[in-house]
């Protein structure tokens, strides 16, 4: 099977300096750990990246297509923003699901709308890090009903 693209966006290189009270102590370094342990439990490859650039995200998506077996995406401040990467997502046709760490319904109002979600098999907001390992438990199933 293919690897799983665990994508984070603008901002997440910041995680344990960032607002620890909204994004709590973790770095991306140890969520990124963290999603490595949670894979070979599940018997998933993952391949885990972040950019602060749009345009990098959506060529990492456009390659996914045909690279990855599914997306795991916290696209930060894109996720309210951009049509760019929501078209991408349409585009790689992959089982998709959307992570964010905080609850974006508890926060400021244009946080509500994604671009993300109309796509997305599944959205997962609020549970910090945790979050991430039961996105990968989702897409573990969708991968394993998908496959038979």
């Amino acid at each position: 099977m293919k690897p799983v693209l665990v994508i984070n966006g603008p901002n997440l290189n910041m995680l344990g300096l960032r607002e620890p009270d909204v994004y709590g102590h973790e770095t991306l370094a140890g969520l990124e750990e963290r999603c490595q342990r949670k894979a070979k439990t599940l018997g998933l490859d993952i391949s885990c990246r972040q950019s602060n650039h749009e345009g990098e995200i959506v060529s990492w998506i456009q390659e996914a297509r045909s690279a990855a077996s599914g997306i795991i995406l916290n696209a930060g401040a894109y996720t309210h923003t951009s049509v760019a990467i929501h078209d991408a997502l349409r585009i790689a046709q992959l089982p998709l699901i959307e992570v964010h760490l905080s609850n974006i319904y508890k926060r400021e109002p244009f946080r509500h709308h994604s671009y993300v979600s109309p796509i997305a098999d599944g959205v997962l907001c609020g549970f910090g890090g945790h979050g991430y390992e039961l996105a990968l438990d989702a897409i573990h199933k969708i991968l394993t009903v998908k496959k038979g």
